[in-house]
């Protein structure tokens, strides 16, 4: 009888579409949200700690499930599920826009999170309820390949689409040259007699010069100091920019950092030498950018950076000014600086970019909205009915919860458990600061260290070119597990998941210009994840080994969550401290704790050799 229910639908109308909608929300949490937030100009200290603690459903989703198991049926779950996931992702899509959206979208993603998680629990438990086991072995590839669409589409698709639609919204882009010449003379701007006009015609950016010219004659740094010093000054007053008042902020609340971040700081991050008051340095330029008319009640935030050119000419101030109905008529500040080595004329072209960035990524969380409210009404009819899918008898919870009490310290009673658990921390802990860093990484202004990419290039680059490479890179791992174990390929795997981590020390040195060789470097450590990362659903398996292997593994994917979690929390503070460059030789510094563990697991020679 339970069986008629089971097989009254295909397979086919609900297992691609159930595991894509699984898929999406899980990776609009970890890292649409990122991008999101830096697009908006969030510092990476906040994204790296509110985002990171996102990561805390699916940590304690081992003891989130019973509740699942105890009301309602795994089908009801996942139709609120994705119901509640529309809600959430229209609720970032309406609160972007407004003041403060930053507390209030992050409402909506804790919302999303906690719905994707529970999502995720109830999806695996009607996988097992709704196919007999011949059809839960045919389609365990079928599901985590409509999962990797999903990881496309959202990380890909989704912020390319985001990136398009700011491309073609927003102000028209100004192009800025500026040359090197020994013949030329010094072009002094003073912000206070900086020429500002309203033109009646369309709203667009507007600049003192299209071109600026500034001379080879070296000058004293003291003068650059001070008049830098006076510019910055210049462009907060006006608002163009948020000053950062971390230290004040932390110790208002009650906590100061100040003695340890200023440690950091002095030890380890890219510190300017004192002024030297005799020593002469490159020679500066400056010019002005304001708006030809009020932008009424809408904020424009304008990306200033250098699109190609001589690398010894750089944009010292003003990569991104935010204008409003208050600041338009004042000039905003940019000043360039050449290398003081630079002996002969040279040219670099920078751009100012001004898309709409807050329209592009409601429009994109409202067609995921509409799209999560097509799955429920779809999956409303199109999940099977299966007679053993009904919640836990009620009269039985107490026996219910004693035997999941008893489940769990079991799983602490295993032999050579603090070891497994270390492993599982410590596996991951280079790769989890990175991971939060990436995106940041590829968006922020080459002036400030970062690779300067468009939001459409980075989807491309992180979302579509390196999911492909992940996938590989598992597919890979999986194949030289089956044939040899885990074993023998562990040691390997853990180099492969770490070692590719330093492409990204070379790219911040380097700075490449070359899309294609940016998107190589991603590959590369993306394809080395993939492979590793093997290695360690293997061992979480092996470790879940016995009875109650179930409920297990959902302690092991526990502190898998953790292992993110934590270290991902603190990487943008650490990295704001230290800069990228040092920042990303940090990332290969963390890695020797999983290199130090790994060797010391007892496994089996024969686990994950492939039975034949």
């Amino acid at each position: 009888m339970s069986h008629s229910h089971k097989h009254q639908k295909n397979p086919w109308q609900w297992i691609p579409s159930l595991y894509y909608a699984e898929g999406i929300p899980y990776i609009i949490v970890m890292t649409v949200s990122v991008i999101l937030y830096k697009r908006l100009g969030v510092s990476n200290t906040e994204i790296a700690l509110y985002t990171s603690w996102l990561y805390l459903p699916w940590t304690i989703k081992p003891l989130w499930s019973p509740v699942v198991d105890l009301f309602r049926t795994k089908r009801a779950w996942i139709v609120a599920m994705q119901l509640l996931i529309g809600a959430g992702l229209a609720g970032v899509a309406l609160t972007i826009p407004v003041p403060g959206f930053f507390q209030y979208t992050l409402m909506f993603f804790w919302l999303l999170a906690f719905s994707s998680a529970t999502h995720d629990i109830a999806a695996d438990g009607f996988y097992m309820l709704g196919l007999s086991e011949n059809e839960q072995a045919y389609f365990v590839g079928i599901r985590s390949t409509f999962y990797r669409l999903a990881m496309i589409t959202g990380q890909g698709l989704l912020i390319i689409l985001a990136g398009y639609i700011e491309s073609r919204t927003g102000l028209p882009d100004l192009e800025i040259q500026v040359h090197a010449n020994p013949a030329a003379h010094k072009q002094e701007l003073q912000p206070e007699s900086a020429p500002v006009q309203s033109i009646d015609e369309t709203l667009r950016i507007v600049t003192t010069s299209e071109t600026l010219t500034i001379p080879l004659t070296p000058v004293q740094q003291e003068e650059v100091a001070a008049m830098l010093a006076e510019t910055k000054a210049w462009n907060i007053s006006r608002g163009f920019y948020r000053e950062e008042k971390k230290q004040e902020q932390r110790q208002s609340s009650g906590v100061s950092f100040t003695a340890l971040e200023n440690f950091i700081q002095s030890h380890f991050g890219t510190v300017k030498p004192p002024v030297d008051h005799e020593k002469q340095v490159g020679n500066t330029g400056s010019l002005s950018f304001h708006l030809s008319q009020s932008p009424g009640e809408e904020e424009i935030t304008v990306d200033f950076g250098r699109q190609s050119g001589d690398k010894s000419i750089q944009l010292i101030e003003g990569t991104r000014f935010t204008f409003n109905k208050s600041n338009w008529d004042q000039p905003a500040i940019a000043v360039f600086q050449l290398d003081s080595k630079l002996k002969t004329s040279s040219t670099a072209v920078f751009k100012a970019r001004s898309g709409n960035v807050k329209l592009a990524w409601v429009i994109t969380f409202s067609i995921l909205a509409f799209l999560f409210f097509v799955f429920f009404l779809y999956h409303r009819t199109a999940l099977p009915l299966p007679a053993n899918d009904k919640p836990s008898n009620s009269a039985g919870n107490q026996p219910f919860m004693r035997e999941f009490l008893h489940t769990f310290v079991l799983f602490f009673k295993k032999k050579h458990i603090g070891l497994a658990i270390t492993f599982l921390l410590v596996y991951r802990l280079g790769e989890s600061q990175l991971v939060k860093m990436a995106s940041p990484f590829l968006l922020d202004a080459r002036e400030i260290g970062g690779l300067g990419l468009t939001t459409g290039q980075v989807g491309l680059v992180y979302g579509t070119v390196g999911i492909i490479a992940l996938t590989l890179g598992g597919i890979l791992g999986g194949l030289v597990a089956s044939r040899h174990g885990l074993k023998k390929w562990i040691l390997w795997m853990l180099i492969a998941i770490n070692l590719p981590n330093s492409v990204y020390i070379y790219l911040s040195y380097a700075l490449p210009e070359s899309f294609l060789l940016i998107n190589t470097a991603v590959a590369i450590e993306q394809f080395g994840y993939g492979f590793g990362f093997t290695a360690y659903m293997l061992y979480m398996i092996y470790i879940s080994d016995g009875e109650h292997k179930t409920a297990h593994f959902a302690m092991t994917t526990a502190f898998m969550a953790l292992g993110m979690m934590i270290p991902g929390m603190l990487s943008g503070w650490l990295q704001e401290l230290i800069g990228y460059r040092h920042f990303f030789i940090w990332v290969m510094i963390a890695t020797i704790p999983a290199f130090l563990v790994t060797p010391f697991l007892p496994i089996d020679k024969t686990f994950g050799v492939k039975e034949k």
